[in-house]
């Protein structure tokens, strides 16, 4: 059985149809670099995702600060209807800033700043315009502090200010030329030779390169997508065009053959959003490098050490890593993969397993569903993300502050410790364990405007 990797994360993924649609339409993706910092060193986790948000007035109740830093692009702050305002991010300690991202609502700004400071009170602009064009706005700044804000000084609209995310990145002392670094990332060397990737006719080139350790010559190491299957041997590059919802598959050994996986994307006029996903199964290690014409760079997927340990190793240590509910994973479908739990007949009704989460979701509310329903986001929790993804992290029973920040998750049982091994040994800890994993912004997901290459790299 396969499960569908989802409603919520194909709404993450409308979402960037939409912001392609934005751009066509005349709103344009603004880059403005100042100083010596550069897309290219910075990392790529959100270093504002689930910190604490306070800003100068508030449509309504509906629309809080905490809604621009929650990882959720369905949510969103919203100010009163007068000039000026501000979203302001506690980030915790001092911080070497190198990019912000804001994702308007169709309420944006015509004039804002971006401003930071160390101490809440004495505020340095590392950033200004009065042009603003709304969308999606990726801002490549150098600045330095503790709190960070957008300060709004013109609308747009005769409404208010309006950000479904405002996302804050770091510098990072890893990547360059081909990488942008972060915990678990890759060397350089390891996507390939960038420069010679060709340029796209259609939106964006895809590169596909082998990582299996010399398990498999190029000449055995296929993708296929939207009926053409080749070997890298063939056809290294892929000009990929527009697309919704599509599939690209890895094979190993021979094409359709029992060692494979797959990416999933959707690629506007000019945009995609693309990720790995680990819902179904794990069937071949990858990772996900997106470079864009303004020079940024995010990487995703299977952490480097992850890539260079043998493929017996890997599902070694996930058996010796998961509770002993979970160890037959390790070995239902070995050598070829390891199924999600929800896939394992031992959690679906009938199974050894079958009342695993039962007795936690009913003190939760969640009466109604099996232990897969909750492991696969079905049933009642198809149209409840949080409580799914609080669910499988076991973090529902905390205020809802506490459920968004990666420090509580897998604390205690019973939690999906088939994800937390996938999120351990993941880029930046970021991984699709369950369809709804978007949730506080831990997934895989990632997207950008104007992109120029995807280098795919397929491990054993």
């Amino acid at each position: 059985m396969s499960l569908s990797r989802g409603r919520e994360p194909r709404r993450r993924i409308g979402a960037a149809i939409l912001a392609a649609l934005s751009l066509i339409a005349g709103l344009l993706v603004t880059t403005l670099t100042t100083g010596v910092a550069g897309a290219a060193t910075c990392g790529t986790a959100n270093i504002a995702q689930g910190k604490t948000a306070t800003a100068s007035s508030l449509e309504n109740a509906t629309f809080p600060a905490s809604n621009a830093v929650d990882g959720n692009t369905g949510t969103r702050w919203s100010s009163a209807f007068s000039d000026p305002q501000w979203l302001e991010v506690d980030l915790g300690s001092s911080q070497s800033i190198c990019q912000v991202t804001l994702d308007w609502e169709a309420a944006y700004a015509t004039g804002f700043q971006i401003q930071t400071s160390a101490d809440n009170s004495t505020w340095t602009t590392i950033y200004s315009t009065t042009t603003g064009t709304g969308g999606v706005q990726a801002l490549n700044v150098s600045g330095t502090g503790r709190y960070i804000r957008m300060y709004g000084t013109a609308r747009a609209t005769p409404y208010g200010y309006s950000l479904w995310e405002f996302q804050v990145y770091g510098s990072s002392s890893g990547g360059g030329g081909g990488g942008s670094g972060g915990s678990g990332a890759p060397p350089p060397s390891f996507w390939g030779n960038t420069g010679a990737i060709p340029a796209a006719h259609n939106v964006v080139e895809v590169a596909v390169v082998n990582q299996t350790n010399g398990q498999y010559p190029d000449s055995q190491v296929y993708w296929s997508f939207n009926g053409q299957t080749e070997s890298i041997a063939q056809q290294p590059y892929i000009d990929m065009p527009a697309n919704s919802a599509g599939r690209m598959y890895f094979y190993l050994g021979s094409p359709n053959g029992p060692y494979f996986d797959f990416i999933e994307f959707t690629v506007g006029a000019s945009s995609i959003n693309v990720d790995t996903t680990r819902v179904d199964r794990f069937g071949l290690k990858l990772a996900l490098l997106l470079h864009g014409h303004d020079g940024s760079d995010q990487e995703v997927g299977d952490s480097y050490a992850t890539f260079t340990e043998s493929r017996t190793a890997t599902f070694q240590r996930f058996e010796n890593f998961v509770p002993a509910e979970f160890k037959e994973l390790a070995t239902d479908d070995a050598p070829y993969g390891i199924p999600s739990p929800g896939n394992d007949p031992a959690f679906q009704p009938g199974g050894a397993h079958a009342s695993y989460f039962t007795s936690y979701a009913a003190a939760e509310g969640d009466t109604s569903d099996t232990t897969a329903q909750i492991f696969g986001c079905a049933g009642t929790l198809a149209g409840n993300p949080a409580l799914c993804a609080g669910l499988n992290r076991h973090v529902a029973q905390l205020p809802a502050a506490q459920q968004s920040d990666p420090a509580h998750f897998y604390q205690a049982a019973p939690a999906n410790y088939y994800a937390e091994f996938w999120h351990q040994n993941a880029i930046n800890g970021l991984a699709y364990g369950f369809p709804y994993d978007d949730d506080a912004g831990q997934s895989s997901d990632i997207s950008v405007a104007s992109p120029q290459y995807l280098v795919v790299a397929v491990g054993w």
